[in-house]
């Protein structure tokens, strides 16, 4: 019998697939690494074939560790970071390096090598902007193809094919160019919710209005969890699969871990909006649903069912979050390589230090944590980090405390977002977290503690696989619809209620935070 399903994500280092039930358990998981390209600062690119060979193996080993038959497996879906593939009328990979190797077919998400661009995109003023937040971002396909065009002009001439890496992985499993609405309404400028879609004087004045036609760009997206046919008999071979597993149209690897926790709240649009999915890991992403659209400057959409059917969606965060805390590791004199171990000992370093010094650890350090721009609330990608109270003490603990306080800033970075989101007419008090960060306790406490709000851990092991799952049974048939497949699938998850008596003192702190961005914009004020 048909009635299991395969979930793989895709995210910045590694590919992870997941055998689930019906019910929404994990059977198997496996994870394999893939490789990335750091030519110079602000560039990360990836090899699509390295990403679709890592996917592959974690396929089989997942199964393998499930003990589930290939004929077992009803449908498969993908998701994925919002990286830009490229290739060729053929197929083949197109560069998107300066090193000119074919290879490096993908600029990574988070690459800004195209913030010129964005800018460009952002001083156009065009109408596109209102469902981006107002501003556009170097993390989104539009100022990365531009760039393409104008720095590498020859790819740009011998390009065939623009993919969402989702999508990719969707065309090489299936053969289908279908593209799926939550890319291309999140990250590629379509307004999903108008006819047409594509706003084509908006791309060509901005240079690339031969984007859709060079990039072989459907005129309509797809629905996510559409049924885009079965595995073609060479990726049936490559997975482990047979050819009559359907596979299902995809998402971007944020949205998966949104249906994976609010999938269950699809029922009950009254509640939904007092509910925030925050999938935090090597950087942030919020998601907030509602019935209706509900425009947010510098949170990206509205956009109409990019996870949820029926749902607007507003996406905001933090380009990033647990990247920043490895690197305060790496940079301190104390630290070292970030790694697991280390990021243990430190935390419980800091739980010794907050037993003898009380509320009071480290109250004079504060930090903006914006190393990377800032994706939100004010969606500058200019803005930099800040760091205020140090002193010249080098030791392990005075690294152990700048750690902390980097963490209190990163959750006072959400609970900025959150003010913006309630601001204009959300409701939101529970907070339901998924990620590498609920590894890390300090991190879940400050969620609590320094939002005021609820935190919900789910209780799937992997609320990003459960999610991309529930697509996957939405393709396969199993469930007639996506959000019965969401309500069918959850899991739930455990609560943590914020600590009052630390309310008073985040407050205060808050402020600070607030004031650090209004100093920050003054001193860069005095620079232009």
């Amino acid at each position: 019998m048909r009635d299991l399903v395969v979930a793989v994500d895709v995210g910045t280092g590694s590919a992870r697939a997941g055998v689930l039930d019906r019910e929404g358990r994990l059977l198997g998981r496996a994870e394999k690494p893939i490789l990335m390209n750091r030519p110079q600062a602000n560039y990360a690119e990836h090899d699509s074939e390295d990403i679709w060979k890592a996917v592959c193996q974690s396929v089989r080993a997942a199964l393998q560790r499930a003990g589930a038959r290939a004929d077992a497996i009803a449908g498969i879906s993908f998701d994925a970071t919002c990286s830009l593939v490229v290739r060729d009328p053929a197929g083949a990979q197109v560069s998107v390096s300066l090193t000119g190797q074919k290879r490096w077919d993908t600029i990574v998400w988070l690459d800004h090598r195209a913030i010129d661009e964005a800018d460009e995109c952002t001083a156009t003023g065009h109408r596109v902007l209102d469902y981006v937040g107002g501003v556009m971002s170097p993390e989104m396909q539009t100022p990365k193809l531009m760039w393409l065009k104008r720095n590498l002009p020859e790819s740009w001439k011998v390009a065939g094919h623009f993919f969402d890496l989702a999508d990719f992985l969707s065309w090489k499993a299936s053969g289908s160019l279908e593209r799926s609405q939550c890319t291309l309404t999140c990250k590629w400028g379509y307004l999903a919710h108008e006819t047409p879609g594509w706003q084509q004087d908006f791309f060509a004045g901005v240079g690339i209005g031969d984007m859709l036609e060079r990039g072989a760009l459907p005129e309509t997206a797809s629905a996510i969890g559409t049924d885009l046919g079965p595995l073609t008999p060479a990726a049936a071979g490559e997975l482990g699969l047979t050819e009559q597993c359907r596979v299902g149209a995809g998402l971007i690897d944020a949205h998966g871990g949104a249906l994976g926790v609010l999938g269950g709240f699809a029922g009950n649009a009254a509640s939904i909006d007092r509910h925030m999915a925050l999938i935090a890991g090597t950087s942030s992403c919020i998601m907030a649903f509602s019935p209706e659209p509900r425009p947010v400057r510098g949170v990206w959409g509205p956009y109409l069912g990019a996870a949820l059917p029926g749902y607007w969606v507003g996406e905001g965060g933090q380009s990033v979050s647990g990247a920043l805390l490895d690197h305060i590791i790496r940079w301190h004199g104390a630290g070292g390589e970030p790694d697991a171990a280390m990021h243990q000992k430190i935390v419980g370093r800091i739980i010794e230090l907050r037993e003898q010094e009380g509320p009071a650890l480290a109250s004079r350090l504060h930090v903006l944590p914006d190393f990377h721009g800032n994706r939100s609330p004010l969606g500058d990608p200019h803005a930099v980090g800040v760091i205020s109270g140090l002193t010249l003490d080098s030791s392990f603990d005075s690294l152990c405390r700048l750690y902390w306080r980097t963490a209190v800033a990163i959750a006072f970075g959400i609970r900025h977002i959150l003010d913006a989101l309630n601001k204009s007419g959300y409701g939101i008090d529970t907070l339901h977290v998924t990620g590498g960060h609920v590894k890390n306790p300090l991190l879940m406490e400050l969620y609590a503690d320094a939002t005021g709000c609820t935190v919900v851990e789910p209780q799937a092991e992997d609320a990003v696989l459960l999610g991309t799952g529930m697509v996957a049974a939405t393709a396969a048939g199993l469930y007639p619809d996506l959000s019965q497949a969401c309500i069918a699938m959850d899991r739930g998850g455990r609560m943590r209620l914020p600590d009052p008596a630390s309310r008073d003192r985040f407050e205060r702190d808050y402020l600070i935070f607030l004031e650090m961005h209004r100093q920050r914009r003054s001193i860069d004020a005095m620079l232009s």
